[in-house]
């Protein structure tokens, strides 16, 4: 089984651009229904997360942090297939000894194939229901997306002004808000938009945003997110900026400020988090709903929490 095929291009630009990969692990048996219920249940149950959000792509406030309660994996598993859930299984090859070993030939295989060395590698196991969705967003570490089940429409917009602020960029680097950013429906007509099958891979420029929305089934996708030493360096850069802004009230730029400028930028960053880093507004996951045992794909919200509104249907 080939992990990634390759082709000149792809060497050349891996780790720099957006890239459509095919790989075969959508035939692998590490990800069947059996598989996935058995590696839920092996995985440690306080790190598994599990989100709903509602239909509004503009309203991010509609993502909601649940409990899994007492379900085990099969029932999980259960209310992905009826509901509108999405479980993040995080650095699941930290966690589980299969998970880790491909994760390990994943980038061994990168690195002979593109020269690129990676570190701060974490691989992410996601489940997630029909026609859910993930709002816009965009994460500071490199990422690939690897789709393993299902169809999922990936909306991947440039990481440009015109998309995405240098303050808003900053402040996901400074941890003082969560990755969602504000979303203006006309940035799609500058998205690169497909459609993610079983056997394909994207990933894309660092810092890009994007949002994910599935096809009307259950996907199963690993989200593997990793750094290189340019991507730390630019990471460290954008970290600077934004100590800079709020602290100096300066005005910086990713696109416009000089090269030279960049290793003072590096080391302003390192000290600061050495001495205990930026400390932003980011707020702690606070669960909002639980999952009722009878019903798994039906969220049961707290006291106080609106829950989502309904789509609008045609008359």
């Amino acid at each position: 089984m080939a992990l990634l095929h390759w082709t000149p291009e792809h060497r050349a630009g891996f780790s720099r651009e957006n890239l459509l990969f095919r790989h075969d692990l959508d035939k692998s048996d590490l990800f069947t229904d059996e598989a996935l219920i058995a590696l839920i249940d092996r995985y440690p149950r306080e790190r598994l997360e599990v989100f709903t959000m509602g239909y509004d792509p503009a309203n991010w406030g509609e993502w909601y942090f649940g409990r899994r309660g007492e379900l085990d994996g099969r029932a999980l598993l259960e209310g992905v297939k009826a509901g509108r859930l999405w479980l993040n299984l995080r650095k699941v090859n930290h966690a589980d000894a299969a998970i880790a070993a491909l994760c390990e030939a994943m980038f061994a295989d990168i690195k002979t194939e593109a020269g690129v060395a990676t570190l701060k590698q974490d691989l992410g196991l996601l489940i997630s229901s029909p026609n859910a969705h993930v709002f816009y967003h965009l994460d500071i570490p490199l990422v690939m997306l690897w789709q393993v089940r299902g169809v999922k429409r990936l909306y991947l917009y440039p990481p440009k002004d015109s998309c995405v602020s240098d303050r808003h960029r900053e402040g996901v680097a400074l941890r003082e808000s969560d990755e969602q950013l504000p979303y203006d429906p006309a940035c799609d007509a500058e998205a690169l938009i497909h459609d993610l099958k079983p056997g394909e891979m994207m990933t894309w420029e660092q810092n890009a945003p994007h949002r994910i929305v599935n096809h009307g089934m259950m996907n199963v996708s690993l989200s593997i997110e990793f750094m290189t030493p340019a991507a730390i360096w630019k990471a460290n850069v954008l970290y600077a900026n934004g100590l800079l802004r709020r602290w100096f009230g300066l005005n910086p730029s990713m696109a416009r400020s000089p090269k030279l400028l960049e290793p003072f930028k590096v080391v302003f960053a390192r000290l600061v988090k050495l001495a205990g880093g930026y400390r932003g507004h980011k707020s702690p996951l606070r669960p909002s709903f639980s999952l009722d045992p009878a019903r798994p794909g039906v969220p049961v919200f707290d006291a106080g929490v609106t829950p989502p509104a309904q789509p609008k249907t045609a008359a």
